[in-house]
């Protein structure tokens, strides 16, 4: 089986099953394998019966590989196992369409990335004020030091007209 991203490698689905088997009969058929951390057999809510499958979480991967050798094709009560890695459950919402996690799972993620984007986005205009004040002084001060120097300087005159323009 190729590995494909979101797999959970320690959980194992275990498809096939007969209506006899439940939880225990399950966990004790993969408990030689290693030690196991969960076994669930999701129930159909119409007969709360289980729906002819389960899945079986290992504490350690090692265990639910070699369950999973072991198992895959194996007979329990009459009926041939199918055993697979689990997939994450799949519902909709999050930011990327169908997801692992409910959408409001994003909301404080979503919610702090604003913040810090209006943060940045204050201190970017906090700044560039800063800048275009020192700019300014900047201006004033060669200005006044030409004006001392020569009275008679093009360019200490031209930067007074710029000078006076913008304060007018």
């Amino acid at each position: 089986m190729m590995n494909q991203p979101g797999m959970q490698k320690n959980t194992l689905y275990v498809g096939g099953l007969a209506e006899e088997v439940n939880e225990g009969i399950l966990h004790a058929a993969f408990i030689p394998f290693g030690e196991i951390k969960d076994v669930k057999t999701p129930l159909d809510q119409a007969t709360q019966k289980h729906r002819s499958f389960g899945f079986v979480t290992f504490l350690e991967r090692e265990d639910a590989a070699a369950a999973m050798d072991n198992m895959d094709g194996a007979e329990l009560y009459g009926r041939v196992l199918t055993v697979n890695y689990a997939l994450p459950e799949k519902i909709k919402g999050g930011e990327q369409g169908w997801a692992a996690q409910p959408i409001w799972a994003d909301a404080d993620t979503w919610f702090e990335r604003q913040q810090m984007e209006e943060e940045m986005q204050r201190l970017q205009a906090e700044n560039l004020a800063s800048a275009e004040a020192a700019e300014e002084l900047h201006r004033k001060k060669m200005a006044e030091e030409r004006e001392g120097e020569k009275d008679d300087d093009p360019m200490a005159k031209a930067e007074a007209e710029v000078l006076q323009q913008n304060q007018s």
